[in-house]
């Protein structure tokens, strides 16, 4: 279906001005902690998918800007003629605790803020300094659309799914070793044993890695299966009727991850949807690792609704 350039011009207005009130609420708000359901909300998009359609869009992530903006209103507060305190200055940019503001100080900026010869600075980086110094609004918002880039040619299908009974297996520590393919083997067997070995494969993460740390993630491997009982690992879930919009990709995991930029950086903004609150897919396209562990044959599902 071809989307007017009206709509797309619309739509991609929209994802801008969605932005612009995440940053706007952030901005607001930064002496106080800030939590990113709320940022989300203030954005008016899904929890669940806010934080890689920000960072696509902005190139950092909610919780790199927040911590960004807050190092240079301190910054600012510490060039003043008679700054307050460290403590004073943490507490009013948001950090938890002074020690807290030395660490991300140092991070950055190599030293900790006790030591940090500010006038030298100045003098070295006056343009840089003034273009951190407590910050209007204006000048953090976001103008336009990240120009749209898609050398791999990927190309968008949107489809109605209903729903699916899935049987899967809960994978902690996905990130390390061969667990999600040790998992995938037990699945696989426990499928052939039912008959269901040729139906839709899945994984999926409720967690988000870039948000959740890595030993705290749990990805999911599925199978759509539907007269079974639940047993040990094995659980069972119903996935609702779903609109989603679906890349293939064919390829290694460098593939993926470019897919997935393009898919929320490109794609997204200039379509008529926003994410819906569930996770996105991978379905394989036959058995999982049919084609080995280092090329990949799969379609990114990403369930969406009208914006």
């Amino acid at each position: 279906m071809r989307i007017s350039k009206a709509h797309r011009s619309s739509t991609s207005s929209a994802y801008v001005e969605r932005v612009n009130r995440a940053i706007d609420y952030i901005v607001d708000r930064l002496s106080e902690p800030l939590r990113l359901g709320d940022v989300a909300r203030a954005a008016r998009l899904s929890p669940f998918h806010f934080h890689r359609v920000f960072q696509a869009l902005l190139g950092e992530t909610p919780g790199d800007f927040v911590k960004r903006l807050r190092l240079e209103k301190a910054l600012g507060m510490m060039a003043h003629t008679r700054p307050e305190s460290l403590t004073s200055i943490a507490l009013a940019c948001g950090f938890a605790s002074s020690s807290d503001f030395s660490r991300c100080f140092k991070q950055r900026f190599g030293v900790p803020p006790s030591v940090f010869e500010i006038d030298a600075w100045r003098k070295a980086h006056a343009d840089a300094l003034a273009a951190t110094i407590p910050a209007e609004v204006e000048r953090r918002r976001l103008r336009s659309l990240p120009p749209r880039h898609n050398p791999d040619q990927f190309r968008v299908r949107i489809r109605d799914l209903p729903a699916r009974t899935v049987a899967y297996i809960r994978v902690a520590r996905p990130y390390e070793g061969d667990a999600v393919i040790k998992a995938v083997g037990r699945l696989m067997s426990w499928a052939e044993r039912l008959g269901c070995a040729d139906s839709q494969w899945l994984g999926y993460q409720w967690d988000n890695p870039e948000i959740t740390s890595l030993k705290h993630c749990r990805y999911y491997v599925a199978v759509v299966a539907e007269d079974f009982v639940p047993k040990g690992e094995i659980g069972r879930y119903q996935f609702p009727p779903m609109v989603i919009g679906e890349v293939e990709i064919r390829g290694d995991i460098n593939l993926e991850l470019r897919a997935l930029q393009w898919f929320y950086g490109s794609w997204l903004p200039r379509s008529r949807y926003v994410p819906d609150d569930q996770p996105c897919f991978e379905a394989w396209i036959g058995r999982p690792f049919a084609h080995g562990f280092e090329t990949f044959a799969l379609r990114a599902q990403l369930p969406l609704r009208r914006a």
